[in-house]
């Protein structure tokens, strides 16, 4: 048995089809066979076979691999923007840029290779030492499970499997229900490749029991999950002992002080709030605005809001899309609803045409409302006043999550301030916190998560520090 069969293949031994509909135009556009339990096991084994090639390939290769594969990319670059289309609803504009961040991931993920060094050590710096040739080096971990979701079915995808099997491991890939059909073209760029070491990269197919099966298992070393944290908190009860990196849930905030420039403020703040219809990890959530420019910005934000494009994902001016399924739709509606009956006040948006909900800006919140305390994952954003700096950090930290958080200031005291107060894992100056460059580390405090991403700093989650002592 091969990787190959667990593409989806018809000869699932379960032979539960799926079928993807474009959360738009409600047409079938890839479908797929969930893998069983047994199907997975097997994955794993075969994994974990490969990896005795995986650990003993050269470096060069594994780079040649990943240059190939980014190569690849960049030539079917608008058939697999047109995929992540048709399967997330993603408007393509936003999907071409997703493919060019991907080649950039998987390019990075090669340069970061070269640059993963060990160090020599000084044995004999205390008395109880003895001088020898001591060092310690990177080594693959063996066999990585990784678990991605629908948001970024493409680059989050790069962003566990490149570095991983640039480190020297084997990769079983468990991609997002909601688009099978990206994740099968991405993975099949790397098993065609000329450079591919055998059986190094299999995808398997499924949901609950698929992913159970992953986590539960011995045979991972390390397990790489994005996705929600009632998932993150199952996964870190049944992992057993392995290393275990997740990036979950986000309640992204800024803080807009009176020194600063609020017309281009709320135009990055409606970016940041309604890209990818609000369905980011790091989506704007909650702006603290200070009370003494307040009704300014709002104004400005509104103006920002009302106009960007909703639509069709097909069309190129749209800049929202629907939402991933009706589920998300309810959850948007209801707690925007529930809000307003808690007395929160509808700025703009609150309707809806199909899967699209328009963007939402909300105002007249409390603390304790969903839209507010917890991961929308919907195109809403609440206005909050407060009466300065002090006021918005406290409300800012009170929180949960702590991926990212952003201010808006040409206070330099205050800048410097922030960087030390935020509790989150990233700060932005003057830029939304949704902003994400691949290079960078990206992962969170608290609930957010635990470990990093981003090439240089993810293959350290997928490899070990072995030491070494030559004695005379």
């Amino acid at each position: 048995m091969t990787a190959d069969i667990f593409f989806g293949s018809n000869r699932s031994t379960n032979n539960s089809k799926k079928q993807i509909r474009n959360p738009y135009s409600n047409e079938v556009v890839s479908e797929f066979y969930s893998c069983s339990k047994e199907e997975t096991q097997k994955a794993l084994k075969i994994a974990q076979d490969a990896f005795e090639n995986t650990k003993k390939s050269k470096l060069s290769q594994r780079i040649a691999w990943l240059e190939d594969v980014a190569q690849k990319l960049q030539e079917h670059k608008e058939d697999i923007a047109k995929t992540l289309c048709d399967e997330v609803g993603k408007p393509i504009s936003f999907a071409r840029i997703e493919v060019d961040r991907c080649i950039e991931t998987v390019k990075l993920s090669a340069h970061a290779a070269v640059a993963l060094e060990g160090h020599t050590i000084n044995t004999d710096a205390m008395p109880s030492g003895m001088k020898t040739t001591a060092f310690y080096k990177h080594v693959p971990v063996g066999v990585v499970a990784c678990i991605t979701p629908f948001n970024f079915p493409l680059n989050l995808v790069a962003h566990k499997i490149a570095p991983a099997l640039v480190a020297g491991n084997s990769v079983v890939l468990k991609p997002t229900p909601e688009a099978p059909l990206t994740a099968y073209k991405f993975a099949k760029l790397f098993i065609e490749s000329k450079y591919a070491i055998k059986d190094a990269l299999s995808i398997v197919y499924g949901d609950v029991e698929v992913g159970s099966t992953l986590v539960s298992s011995d045979i991972p070393r390390v397990l790489s999950f994005t996705g929600s944290v009632p998932v993150g908190k199952i996964i870190t009860q049944n992992a057993g002992i392995k290393k275990v990196a997740l990036e979950l849930g986000g309640n992204a905030a800024t803080y807009i002080d009176k020194s600063a420039n609020l017309e281009h403020a709320a135009k990055r703040c409606a970016f940041g709030a309604f890209v990818n219809s609000g369905q980011v990890c790091i989506s704007l959530q909650r702006i603290y605005v200070d009370e003494e420019v307040y009704d300014q910005f709002a104004t400005y934000m509104k103006e920002q809001t009302e106009r960007l494009s909703v639509g069709s994902p097909y069309e190129e001016e749209t800049f929202i899309g629907p939402l991933i399924n009706e589920e998300s739709l309810n959850r948007a509606t209801s707690w925007v609803q529930s809000a307003i009956e808690e007395g929160a006040v509808c700025l703009t948006g609150n309707r809806y045409e199909g899967l699209n909900f328009y963007p939402t800006v909300m105002t007249e919140v409390t603390d304790e409302m969903k839209i507010v305390c917890e991961e929308v994952f919907a195109p809403i954003v609440s206005l909050v006043k407060v009466k300065g700096y002090n006021e918005a950090i406290k409300k800012m930290n009170n929180s949960p999550y702590g991926l990212q958080f952003s201010i808006f200031t040409n206070d330099l005291k205050q800048t410097q301030q922030f960087i030390d107060d935020a509790d989150c894992g990233g700060v932005v100056i003057n830029e939304i916190p949704t902003l994400r460059f691949d290079i960078q580390p990206y992962g969170g405090t608290k609930l957010s998560g635990i470990g990093k991403e981003g090439p240089k700093f993810a293959l350290e989650e997928f490899t070990e520090i072995k030491s070494v002592v030559i004695c005379d």
